[in-house]
């Protein structure tokens, strides 16, 4: 008798796969032990082994396919079977098109094309060539195309880009699924496309194109910008060539408002201080390459900000209005600050904040530092030791390290510090895992990965996700003390202020010491005061004695 296998969740936090690969195909015999397939989840690519022998009857999904947990996988019997009735009865989803793009990251789950609309009776999931925009992170809901790497016409094999996507956290590469050549692209650069919306279209020359746009048209979702015309297969032509740079005039502005550059070209503009939006682009639409700023003469440019190379991103100098007029200018709103504004706002509203804070003496911390960076190699930072000291801390109150499920808490057992970096942008959160166990050098190393990979806009979702604290360190600019809004799922977040000379009582004599102010702001519904209480006296205890974190 055929026996159905369902997805099953193979990690603490599943409730969806996506078929990487099918080893068997339909009609292979099964053995039990046989990996069946290699599932994608949220966080690994895993076999899936048969615990029977037979015959492969039936696939829940193609290679690419997304399903729930619980979904119809698979039916394993004998040869010859009639599985019509569990098919229908297994009542399993659509299966998510084949093509759909995954990001290039190695470490990164790759992302669940969703499910097309079904208009006029023609379930588009089901058509090999439509790709659909696929969420590229856990909080994304709609892409903005960054760059065609293809062109309505080219060739595409499986594994080329197809194209760049901006998300709310980082720019990534999408590779296509099949081989065919790229009929329609769904917007044009600079454009945004909601997640599930019409992304490209990729197949024979002689694909009936136009029914699948006027389909989704009459009964999609489709909420992206008006899709790119629809061009039949033909040569490229080549874009005209943007003016060359030596020929723009001094200061010349030549990008208003959004500037599309490569992840690259901005990295290196960033190197050398230049701004983009006096360097014309000779890629497509305009967009900005490598070459282009390269080339590009900076005695032309209006000269760099002088803090172009902090850490910080740093704020465009304000035009000057007229005397006498009013001015102002509108800038778009990213991905990521669209993403922020929500989370955030979820946050403080949805999450009851209260704040504690203490003062906590670093003059053993200084100390402590000096010498280590003296004897090792690695240059220590106190954010560093923030962070290594919250680790310890944590796991001496798990309370803290918790999050809100609704009709239950996560109390969590291992220590996934979030660490805030500031970017062009907003504002991104990479994760150092297992804290408690690395240390001062490793987390040392961890954070400058982190910050340099974020500036460059080479995260991967892997990076910034499974925080179970978060810090957010903003005293080397200068801020004595501020209160942070809770970075979800976490329960809590802390705010690190700088340090300054402070007078304080020292056996019985008012003498100058070095005071770090810090914040912890708290999900009431999970930490109370005297709970987030003890664990800032820990913390403090930790700091003013670091020989103590390192037992």
């Amino acid at each position: 008798m055929a026996e159905l296998i369902r997805m099953p969740r193979l990690s603490d936090t599943m409730t969806e796969g996506v078929i990487a690969t099918w080893n068997k195909n339909v009609g292979d015999t099964v053995k039990k032990g046989d990996v069946l397939a290699e599932i994608e989840t949220d966080k690994a690519t895993m076999e899936l082994e048969s615990y029977q022998n037979g015959v492969l009857l039936h696939i829940g999904a193609p290679v690419g396919g997304k399903l729930q947990v619980d979904d119809l996988l698979a039916i394993i019997g004998t040869a010859g079977e009639d599985v019509t009735a569990l098919i229908a009865g297994a009542a399993a989803p659509t299966p998510v098109a084949s093509a759909a793009p995954t990001a290039t990251a190695p470490a990164t789950p790759a992302p669940a094309a969703p499910t097309a609309p079904v208009a006029s009776g023609v379930d588009y999931s089901k058509m090999d060539e439509v790709v659909l925009m696929p969420r590229l992170s856990d909080t994304m809901t709609e892409g903005v195309i960054a760059a065609w790497t293809k062109e309505v016409g080219d060739t595409v094999k499986k594994g080329d880009i197809l194209a760049e996507i901006e998300t709310d956290k980082a720019t990534m590469e999408l590779e296509s699924y099949k081989d065919g050549i790229l009929l329609h692209q769904g917007a044009k650069a600079g454009e945004k496309i909601q997640v599930n919306d019409l992304l490209a279209i990729i197949g024979k020359a002689d694909f009936d194109i136009q029914a699948v746009i006027n389909g989704l048209k009459n009964g999609g979702s489709s909420s992206a910008a008006a899709p790119a015309e629809v061009v039949a297969p033909q040569a490229n032509t080549p874009a005209p060539a943007a003016p060359s740079p030596a020929a723009a005039p001094a200061a010349a502005v030549v990008n208003e408002g959004r500037i599309f550059a490569s992840p690259l070209a901005k990295k290196i503009a960033a190197e050398k201080g230049i701004d983009l939006k006096y360097v014309p682009g000779t890629g497509d639409n305009g967009r900005i390459v490598r070459t282009d700023v390269e080339n590009f003469v900076p005695a032309v440019a209006a000269p760099a900000p002088a803090a172009a190379a902090a850490p910080a991103p740093v704020a465009k100098a304000p035009v000057a209005a007229p005397a006498g007029q009013e001015s102002f200018e509108l800038v778009q709103v990213t991905q990521m600050r669209k993403t922020i504004a929500r989370r955030l706002s979820e946050s403080l509203f949805t999450a009851p904040h209260f704040y504690l804070t203490m003062k906590i003496n670093m003059d053993a911390a200084i100390e402590a530092r000096a010498l280590i960076n003296e004897l090792g190699g690695a240059k220590i930072s106190f954010n560093d030791l923030v962070v290594k000291a919250t680790a310890v801390a944590l796991t001496q109150h798990p309370a803290v390290n918790s999050s809100w499920l609704g009709d239950t808490i996560r109390i969590n057992h291992h220590v996934n510090i979030g660490v805030a970096v500031a970017v062009e942008d907003g504002l991104l959160v990479p994760v150092v895992r297992h804290a408690n166990t690395k240390s001062l050098s490793t987390i040392n190393a961890e954070v400058k990965d982190f910050a340099g990979r974020a500036k460059a806009k080479k995260l991967q979702p892997s990076d910034w996700e499974g925080s179970t604290f978060t810090i957010s360190n903003l005293g080397m600019f200068g801020i004595d003390s501020f209160t942070a809004i809770i970075n979800p799922p976490d329960a809590c977040i802390l705010a690190v202020g700088g340090i300054s000379q402070e007078p304080i009582v020292k056996n019985g004599a008012v003498v100058p010491g070095n005071v770090m102010n810090v914040t912890l702001s708290c999900d009431h519904r999970v930490v109370d005061g005297a709970t987030g209480a003890a664990f800032l006296q820990t913390l403090k205890g930790l700091l003013e004695e670091p020989l103590r974190m390192l037992l």
